[in-house]
This record gives C-alpha cells, structure tokens and sequence, in this order.
C-alpha cells in the first residue's frame, strides 16, 4: 500500500478563493466547449452538408476520446506537479479549441475535436484532484459547490451566449472566443495555483502500471469508483430523453425546451452554494443521503410528468436538476476523501474514466427500455425512472461502505465521522 502524503501548506482565504475560481472557470471552458456543439447541430449539418449520423460522431468523437484520454492519464498524472501537468494539458486544449474554431472542413473539425477531448477529458479529473489536494476536508464540500458551479453557469450563460455569437456572426467564433477565454485563464492559473508536489516521491515508488494496478485492485478504491458510476448512471437513465418526452408526450414545443434548461440551471446555481456550506457543516454523508433519497421523487416524476403541461414540467424538471446536481457536490467531496491522497491524481483519471462509463451505459440501458407507439409517444419512460430510483438507493447504501479516514489528506469532518461510526 503506497503510503499517504501530507497536504500542503495551508492557503490563506484569498489564495483559496483565487484558486477556486480559476478551477472553476477552467471547467466552465471545456464543459462549454462540449455543450456547445449540440445547439450548433443544424449549422454544421447545413454548412459541411452531412448527416444525423455524421453529425452523431462528430459529437461523440470529443467523449470517446476524452473518456480513452482520461484511462492513459492514469499512468502519468501522479508523477507530474499538478500545477505544471494542468497548465501544460489546458494550453494545449485551447490551441486544440482554437483549431475547431478555424476548422475549414468536416475532417478538419473531426481532428480538433478528437484534440479537445483528449485534453479537455483529464481537465475536469485534475482541477477535482486538486481541490481534494489543496482544499481541508472540512472546507471540501463547498468548494466543490464553486467549482461545480461551473455546470450551471454553461447552461445558463454560456450556451445561449454561444448561440448568439454563431447566429451573429457565424459558428467560428464560440469557440475562438472559448480559446481566447482559456487563454486569460491559463495566465490567471499560473499565478493562483500553488505547486502541488507532495504526491510525487510515494507516487515514484512504484512503475506506472505497478502505480495504477495497486491503485485499481484497494478495495476502498474499487467501492469509490462504483460509488461514482452510481451517482452518474442515476442522471443519465433519465436526461438524455427528456426532449424526446416532453415534446412528444407533454406537447411542449421546441422552443419552450431552452426554458426548461434555464430555470434548471438558475436554480441549481442559486443552491449548489448553499448544498455546498451545509455538505461542510452537517456533513458529507448525511448530506449526500438526504439528497440523494430527495432526488429519487424528481427522476420519477419526470418520467410520468407529461399530463401535468408546460408549468407542472417546468417544476418537475426544476426540482430534477437542483437534487440531481446537488448530491454531486457532497458526493465527489466524498469521492476525494475516498481515496489514498498519494493516489488520488491517478484515482480522479480513472474516476473520470468511470464517469464516462456510467453515463454512456445508463444512457444505452435507457434506450432500451423506452419505445414509441404508432402516434409516436414515448412508452415505458417510467421504467428508466425506476431504474435510477433503484440506483440511487443504492448509491445510499454504499456511501456507508467507503474508506473516508485516511490518516492524511482524506480526514473528514465530526459529522462524517459520526456517520461512518453508525
């Protein structure tokens, strides 16, 4: 077992919240940078003449790519300074953005994305490894509240700004203006990020795979990443249908879909602050179980909510994405304590790696089980919602399970402390 490592020296308040904004705003590019592409389906299928198909991979060429990126990470992250390593990887995914901005042709844009992805795909596993390096463990959950943040902030500004910038002008520039936003970023992150180098001797002990094997066969580990394949899998068994339904089904037209997105996300950025101070204060277990019992009504509901009309579904959805993204923050404040801090840049790649997994396999579960009838409604959508019922439920039990008392790096507060003890 590779010994822990001691966490650096303490920030002072001002450094801690300079860092987390860089954090933040480093996730707020590249999840924007995945979002985007999405809305600007018709431009590039009219532009590039392609199809739904061609359009398909284009899209998920940037999570393939990024969840394989996220696997090969693991045999190099922890022997890396982490201010270093993240500079390096984010410098390149803005050169690799700027490309798609410049991309001349089907092909040329296919590149870049595959780019991004593979640079963006380790991004958000590193910024959650340092707050799980830099940030105590009583102060975890709300910075993951700032950090995650960043989720809401995409879907509520960022998205439609993109939007506006290709209608105006044309599908260029969102993402030059993406690069030139990370550009400032790297800067701001170079001056604010502290060096992070405690992991490397006991991360140097061992070769590279010794490091990843010893680190995927902890049964503490093992239980961490089902924990985090859990929280994803419940999520996605749902959302990726919920346009196919609502617009089928509940009879909302496609442009009332955009307002369900944004009371979802003004929402969940005027509570993951909240989620994220009471995660500190009560406690992360207790905190992630109430929320995680409290999400269970929303992803059923959501699934039996087409005769409740436009407003019953706007609420629905609203309670959805507020629960749904906060037990995130308590959860993957739990996540990075759950692992052994010499380990933990190596563990968060692989976790990264999980959570691609769980998306793409709660994704492919759920369109097996919903159908369409002759009038083209959609059937058996409630079934997906049992299903992430069942996985949330689950997710409650393990949450118990995991290892959160590493002797450094990992202490967790009195009140998770007493959780565990129960």
């Amino acid at each position: 077992m590779t010994p822990p490592t001691p966490l650096p020296p303490p920030l002072t308040s001002r450094r801690e919240f300079w860092l987390l904004l860089t954090l933040a705003g480093i996730q707020f590019t590249h999840i924007l940078d995945f979002m985007i592409m999405m809305p600007l389906g018709p431009q590039f299928r009219e532009i590039f003449g392609i199809s739904d198909a061609k359009f398909g991979v284009l899209v998920s060429a940037y999570t393939f790519s990024a969840g394989m990126s996220g696997l090969l990470a693991a045999f190099y992250v922890d022997r890396f300074d982490r201010k270093k390593l993240l500079l390096v990887l984010y410098v390149l995914f803005a050169l690799a953005t700027l490309a798609c901005g410049l991309a001349p042709t089907y092909e040329a844009l296919m590149a870049a994305r595959i780019a991004a992805g593979v640079f963006g795909g380790v991004l958000s596993a590193l910024t959650q490894t340092i707050v799980g390096d830099a940030i105590p463990a009583e102060r975890r959950g709300r910075a993951m509240g700032v950090v995650m943040s960043s989720f809401s902030i995409s879907a509520v500004a960022g998205v439609p700004l993109g939007l506006f910038l290709a209608a105006h002008f044309n599908w260029h520039v969102p993402f030059i203006a993406i690069a030139a936003v990370s550009g400032a970023l790297v800067i701001l992150a170079w001056k604010t990020l502290p060096p992070l180098r405690g992991h490397l001797k006991a991360a140097r002990q061992l070769s590279p795979l010794g490091n990843m094997v010893d680190t995927v066969l902890n049964r503490d580990h093992q239980k961490a990443l089902l924990f985090t394949f859990l929280m994803m899998f419940v999520g996605f068994v749902v959302i990726p249908y919920i346009t196919l339904y609502t617009t089928s089904n509940g009879g909302l037209s496609t442009q009332q879909i955009p307002s369900i997105y944004l009371v979802g996300g003004v929402a969940t950025l005027i509570s993951a602050r909240w989620i994220g101070r009471v995660t500190d204060s009560r406690g992360k277990v207790p905190i992630f179980r109430l929320l995680a019992l409290l999400t269970t009504i929303p992803v059923l509901g959501m699934t039996i909510s087409a005769p409740l009309g436009y407003y019953g579904i706007l609420a629905v959805c609203m309670l959805f994405f507020v629960f749904m993204s906060g037990r995130m923050i308590p959860g993957m404040a739990i996540v990075t304590s759950a692992c052994n801090p010499a380990q933990r840049g190596i563990f968060m790649a692989l976790n990264s790696a999980v959570q691609s997994l769980g998306m793409s396999a709660a994704a492919f579960l759920g369109g097996l089980i919903i159908s369409r009838d002759a009038q083209g409604l959609v059937l058996h959508y409630w079934g997906n919602g049992l299903v992430g019922v069942v996985a949330s439920l689950f997710s409650i039990w393990l949450v118990g399970k995991l290892r959160l008392d590493w002797s450094a790096g990992g202490s967790i507060s009195t009140s998770d402390t007493k959780n565990k003890t129960q």
